[in-house]
């Protein structure tokens, strides 16, 4: 073996400690109370086994005596081999409830430890900017810390605990023996190497195909979700897309199986014939201190005890190589929640709170933004000015950047070049939580939270989700209140259909639950509306927009929409055409102008005659 080969083994046997303190640092601050307890009880399960298997010989040599003598000595023997086997079942009894001590606090902690992970892993996702959870390989990483690490520092815990135990057995296991041949203790340790190095060799080739498989599993939860939720399953009736899905589900399923099929051939066929070495090394030993007794070298209480003490020893020496590599594998897996956990995201929050000029509105100024990886602008070079009790109505096709720009105003993405400003202060300065407590918006694709009628309402604003008076008041202005009063419990009733008594609605009434979610916000002094009236017929737009209107009358309002007959309400529109500002003015003035603004509009003018 090479030199580099060597410092290569080397730092593996080393990183198996590299996580330990980490995790014992974790499984500590869950509960200090059992993790002594399973420190003690580790620790006397290491030393109990071969202070029995002592006794055990020394059992052996009184029954040896008793029988082989007469009179006060044989009484004497009798008595010795009473107190023996007295003194062997209350240390097993003592090894059995340490054991069944330590299992107990290992499934207490499993529990516990298991919630602390995953709430640590969602702390962090609430720190995480949206580009993060649109990068598939950031996301890789937030699958691998979940699925995976959430056991792991725990399992590393037990590990450790379990190699200090094993040491421990093996340090006075090897006492015994050295009373018998140094080379015992010398066969003893060097039996189960091989049998180690190729089962690191396994570990870590299992943990590289676990990890690169991340978008592969990802894909089958995604496969399993259209074939289950309701929300996809439709579409997968009607365009019998079931088939086409599932056998791409087991499709991967089988690609995954043919390579583990192959580490689990591979791992069996390497355990089984280096495990041949560590047995074959305990029978020669069997027969070595068999051939002592004979000779006369040792008793045969003694011959029993070297024997179990070299069996003890062996099976010692398998579990701290086991130890050792399990605790190579959860550092491996380990690795991935640190990783996800100490990903630095860049201080998103300013701290001041007010603008200097709270005239000037909103201001974009040379603004440019480049989706990562993308080498065509989302948007490209805006420039725009919107003043307190304006209404902007942005129009344009699909992929413009129109939903960009309102994400770049709510601060979910940051500018790639430029600068936007509100009330005269630049947007990076602002405190982000002050920021969003001035802004209302709804996205085209809102969420249908699986929640109570009131909750999904009075989460437009959280510090008011109790107000009963003010979620009414919302549902009248998203003209929810309609309907909402003919569910069976009304503000009480279940949405969605995931638990009991779910009451399901229609597209059309979902949006008007998202309406009202963002009339709740009447704080705001910027009310975002992006396309958010796409089911809602004509009609009941209208008079949304007429609510909208009184509504905003002195605050920022900016709407995206299809419908002319809603934009030509805005005091100000502006046209998005390849990401950048191609016409703006009033619907008059664009008219006028005889553009795209005027084409599109009487395409759409056409279509009600």
């Amino acid at each position: 073996m090479s030199e580099q080969d060597n410092q290569t083994s080397v730092r593996r046997f080393l990183s198996v400690f590299q996580y330990s303190r980490v995790a014992i640092e974790i499984v500590w601050s869950t509960s200090a109370a059992l993790t002594i307890v399973m420190a003690i009880t580790t620790l006397i399960a290491g030393v109990l086994p071969a202070a029995i298997a002592s006794i055990g010989g020394l059992f052996v040599d009184a029954v040896a005596t008793a029988i082989n003598s007469q009179g006060q000595e044989a009484e004497l023997a009798r008595s010795d081999v009473l107190r023996y086997v007295l003194i062997e079942a209350g240390l097993v009894v003592l090894m059995t409830g340490a054991q069944k001590a330590n299992g107990v606090c290992q499934s207490i902690l499993r529990v516990l430890l298991g919630n602390k992970i995953n709430v640590m892993i969602l702390e962090k996702a609430l720190t995480l900017e949206l580009a993060h959870f649109e990068d598939a390989e950031y996301y890789d990483k937030l699958v691998r810390a979940r699925r995976e690490a959430s056991s792991r520092p725990l399992s590393l815990v037990i590990k450790t605990f379990d190699l200090i135990r094993d040491l421990i057995a093996l340090l006075t296991i090897g006492l015994f023996l050295l009373q018998f041949s140094v080379y015992a203790v010398l066969l003893l340790a060097l039996a189960g190497i091989p049998a180690f190095v190729a089962e690191a060799k396994f570990s870590g080739e299992a943990f590289r195909i676990h990890r690169r498989r991340s978008a592969e599993r990802r894909m089958q939860i995604y496969l399993e979700m259209v074939l289950t939720r309701e929300d996809g399953v439709k579409e997968v009736k009607l365009l019998q897309l079931g088939k086409l899905f599932l056998d791409r589900y087991v499709n991967i399923f089988r690609d995954i199986y043919k390579e583990d099929r192959n580490l689990v051939l591979r791992r069996g066929f390497w355990g089984y014939v280096l495990g041949l070495l560590a047995s074959a090394a305990f029978y020669f030993a069997y027969g070595w201190v068999g051939l002592a007794a004979i000779a006369g070298a040792i008793t045969i209480g003694q011959m029993t005890m070297y024997i179990a003490q070299f069996r003890l020893g062996q099976n010692a020496v398998t579990n701290s190589l086991t130890s050792v590599n399990g605790m190579y594998e959860d550092n491996l897996y380990l690795s991935n929640l640190t990783e996800y956990l100490a990903h630095k995201v860049p201080e998103q929050s300013g701290d001041q709170v007010a603008g200097p000029d709270p005239a000037d509105g909103i201001r974009f100024e040379g603004v440019s933004f480049y989706y990562p990886g993308s080498k065509t602008p989302a948007l490209d070079n805006v420039s725009l000015h919107i003043r307190p009790g304006e209404s902007l109505a942005i129009v344009g096709e699909n992929g413009s950047g129109k939903t960009t720009l309102i994400k770049l105003l709510t601060r979910l993405y940051q500018p790639t070049s430029g600068t936007i400003y509100l009330e005269g202060l630049d947007l990076a300065d602002w405190d982000i939580n002050a920021l969003r407590q001035k802004i209302g918006v709804i996205f085209q694709d809102f969420a249908r939270y699986q929640m109570l009628v009131g909750e999904n309402i009075g989460i437009g604003d959280v510090e008011d989700l109790e107000e009963q008076n003010l979620i009414e008041e919302a549902a009248r202005k998203g003209m929810a209140d309609e309907f909402v009063k003919d569910l069976p419990a009304a503000y009480q009733t279940q949405l969605g259909t995931w638990f009991k008594d779910g009451k399901e609605l229609s597209g059309g009434q979902w949006q008007k639950i998202a309406l009202s979610r963002a009339f709740m916000r009447s704080k705001a002094d910027i009310l975002i509306l992006d396309e958010p009236t796409a089911a809602i017929d004509a009609r009941a737009e209208a008079e949304i927009f007429a609510h909208f209107r009184d509504l905003t009358a002195n605050k920022i309002s900016i709407i995206i929409s299809h419908r002319f007959s809603t934009v030509r309400m805005a005091d100000h529109i502006i046209v998005l055409e390849k990401a950048a500002i191609m016409e703006e003015g009033s619907h008059q003035e664009l008219l006028a102008a005889d553009g795209q603004y005027a084409t599109l509009f009487n395409l759409q003018a056409k279509g009600y005659q």
